[in-house]
């Protein structure tokens, strides 16, 4: 696992490209897809659910972090005390 997590970190800016070509492969394809009678306004505008999936995910990533800012997060030298 350890030796996994190096590899990755060492190719941290090849896996950036990858993430961005499959989030391209993504709206390409919906362009593609072939399209029903939407049910939510979101179904009809083309790379919606695309882009909602990576903000939703960047909104969850910080808010978590917030979480933990606020809740977590313990003083360098709360062990000492």
């Amino acid at each position: 696992m350890v030796k996994l997590i190096g590899f990755l970190r060492d190719r941290s800016g090849l896996l950036k490209w990858l993430f961005f070509l499959w989030l391209g492969f993504t709206i390409i394809f919906d362009f593609m897809a072939h399209r029903h009678e939407p049910h939510f306004f979101g179904d009809s505008i083309i790379g919606f659910w695309s882009g909602f999936g990576l903000f939703g995910c960047l909104a969850m990533g910080f808010i978590c972090k917030g979480i933990y800012y606020l809740w977590l997060k313990q003083d360098g030298d709360y062990y000492d005390k």
